[in-house]
């Protein structure tokens, strides 16, 4: 075989690997696991360095915006990577089939030229198939860039639909768990507001929300690095915060809510599960939630009239139901540097907390006085 054969062979091996590339990430509506895809190999290293960079910046605000423009601007990135692995390998098939070409490609340069001025299509007719071999390589790519101009229309639509159904329940649930949210939070006003039997509601909502994620996010999961446009918000904190008042309800008070709060509760664990599973999320099983913030929250829900259970059972019980989710979302908390929340994320500082007195140190004696 010739140098140009053996290029047209390789063009071949890159255009099927483009086409399956595409298939798994755009067309099949499940998660392509422990596949190699653009998207496996792109998204991690690439959000590791803007994350990074993000962060240099003393100005959240700053951080913020720069953060949530790596979404957009990595969705643009696939784009170009899948059309530009497109037009290099046509472009080898065309330079071994130089002949069939007037005038003929000189080099490869050329060849890629010719490529990518009928997959955009900005041909010029300075170059002209007249093989029957050529001219079924010119119609193909003329269709392949069609096809991907679809895909891309339809993707673009597909993940901005996805977003929007998944922030308008963040952004709802604003009103009843506060910015950022609170498990205890949702309790406490639905008990201030007469609003208790309207957790069933919110836990039925949220239910479905989970289920909608679990879908939208296992199947295209650049829509993780997608964040709110509101500050203080995030997704992962709101599904949390439902999580955390799920949990406080089956474990500690006593609620009518208490069977879709199981409901909740099993679905949430089913959408933490898969998100482990699929993006490598290992650790030990942790509530993370130390006693002393139990305690809190439960001085908080008899305040606000709920009846409350034996807290050393609904302690252990609380512990136990959080260890299946907490771990993984902290994780992910940490990874999207997502604001924090009171029992998710970075705690090391939380801005709606209340700063706690400094503890004074004991005074050292003073040195007996000489006599």
């Amino acid at each position: 075989m010739t140098v140009a054969q053996v290029g047209s062979v390789l063009g071949l091996v890159l255009l099927l690997a483009v086409f399956y590339d595409l298939f798994q990430s755009v067309i099949l509506p499940r998660p392509a696991v422990n596949k190699v895809t653009a998207a496996r190999i792109v998204l991690r290293p690439m959000w590791r360095l803007w994350r990074w960079v993000s962060q240099r910046s003393s100005r959240i605000d700053r951080s913020e915006g720069r953060l949530a423009a790596f979404a957009p601007i990595a969705l643009l990135m696939l784009f170009f990577i899948w059309a530009a692995a497109a037009v290099v390998g046509y472009g080898l098939i065309i330079d071994g089939l130089a002949d069939q070409f007037r005038p003929s490609p000189q080099d490869l340069a050329t060849s890629i030229y010719i490529s990518a001025t009928t997959l955009v299509p900005l041909s010029y007719g300075d170059f002209v198939p007249e093989g029957g071999l050529a001219r079924a390589v010119i119609i193909a790519e003329s269709a392949t860039g069609v096809g991907i101009a679809a895909l891309v229309i339809t993707l673009l639509f597909s993940l901005y639909e996805s977003f929007r159904d998944r922030e308008v329940m963040v952004v709802s649930l604003d009103a009843l768990a506060g910015a950022p949210p609170s498990g205890v939070q949702i309790l406490e006003n639905a008990a201030k507001h007469g609003m208790r039997p309207e957790l069933v509601e919110t836990f039925d909502d949220w239910r479905g929300w989970a289920a909608m994620v679990l879908e939208s996010h296992l199947a295209y999961p650049l829509l993780i690095y997608f964040r709110s446009s509101h500050d203080n918000e995030a997704w992962i904190n709101s599904f949390g915060a439902v999580m955390d008042a799920a949990v406080l309800i089956i474990s500690t008070v006593d609620d009518d809510s208490v069977g879709p709060a199981y409901l909740m509760l099993r679905v949430g664990n089913h959408l933490v599960e898969d998100f482990s599973w699929i993006f490598g999320l290992k650790g030990p099983e942790d509530g993370i939630v130390e006693h002393a913030e139990y305690q809190v929250a439960v001085e908080r829900l008899m305040k606000a009239g709920y009846q409350v259970r034996d807290t050393e059972k609904g302690w252990k019980q609380f512990a136990e139901l959080r260890s299946k989710y907490a771990s993984p979302l902290n994780q992910m908390a940490h990874w999207l540097v997502v604001p924090p929340a009171e029992w998710i994320g970075d705690r090391s500082y939380i801005p709606h907390r209340a700063k706690r007195a400094p503890r004074s140190r004991p005074r050292k004696p003073a040195p007996a006085k000489s006599s």
